[in-house]
C-alpha cells in the first residue's frame, strides 16, 4: 500500500487518528457531484479549505476523524454515505475486538454513532451501534441511502422505522430488520430515552 500524508499528526490513542477504513475521495466526489456543489460550496458548507477537499477527492491525502466529522455535517450526510465498496483482500486470520464503551464516536444531530471494529481497513461488513435522537421524520433533511445492504437489531427501547418503499414499522427492543441500503430510510425513537440499536452494513 502506498503511504499517502494525513492532514493532521495523530496517535493511536488520539481521536484524530488517521481514518484507514474509509474511501473519502471517490465518494465525497461522488456525493458533491450528485448535489451539484463546487468546492467552493463545499469548502464554505464544511470549512474545509478547497486546496484540502480537492487533495481529499484526488486520494492525495488522508483526512482525520475531525476532517471526517466536518464533510458528514458539511455535506449533509450520515455515517454508513461515507463507506465505499475496497479491493477485496485476501487475508486470513484478521481479528479486532471492541470494548463496551471504546468504539470510535460519530455524532450526527439525528444520531449518535459508535464505530465498532474500526482498526481493521477494507472489512465487507461496517458494524457500529447508535443511539437514535432523532423524535421526528421531519428532523431529517433527506433519505438517507447508500450502496450496500444493512442488517439492524434493537437493543433497547422502540424505534419507528422508516423506508421509502413500505409504510413505516414500530420496532422493539430484540426486534430487527435486513433491508436494501439504498432504499431511503431513517429511523425515530419512540421511547422516552433515546432507543440503541445496532447496525451492520454489508458489502
Amino acid at each position: 500500500m502506498v503511504s499517502r500524508p494525513s492532514l493532521e499528526t495523530a496517535t493511536s490513542s488520539d481521536p484524530d487518528r488517521f481514518v484507514e477504513p474509509l474511501e473519502l475521495g471517490k465518494r465525497v466526489k461522488e456525493i458533491r457531484l450528485a448535489k451539484g456543489w463546487t468546492l467552493e460550496e463545499v469548502g464554505r458548507r464544511t470549512g474545509i479549505a478547497r486546496s484540502t477537499l480537492s487533495k481529499i477527492e484526488n486520494d492525495q491525502v488522508s483526512p482525520s476523524f475531525t476532517i471526517v466529522q466536518k464533510l458528514i455535517k458539511g455535506l449533509e450526510m450520515d455515517l454508513p454515505q461515507l463507506f465505499v465498496e475496497a479491493t477485496e483482500y485476501s487475508i486470513a486470520g484478521r481479528r479486532d475486538i471492541t470494548r463496551k464503551g471504546k468504539g470510535e464516536p460519530h455524532p450526527t444531530t439525528t444520531y449518535e454513532h459508535e464505530l465498532l471494529n474500526y482498526s481493521i481497513s477494507r472489512k465487507k461488513m461496517v458494524p457500529f451501534k447508535t443511539r437514535v435522537r432523532a423524535r421526528s421524520f421531519a428532523e431529517f433533511k433527506e433519505w438517507v441511502r447508500h450502496d450496500g445492504e444493512e442488517f439492524l437489531l434493537v437493543l433497547e427501547g422502540k424505534i419507528n422505522f422508516f423506508s421509502e418503499l413500505y409504510e413505516p414499522i414500530e420496532l422493539k427492543e430484540g426486534d430487527s430488520v435486513y433491508y436494501d441500503a439504498t432504499m431511503g430510510h431513517a429511523l425515530v425513537s419512540l421511547s422516552a430515552e433515546d432507543a440503541e440499536i445496532l447496525w451492520v452494513v454489508a458489502r
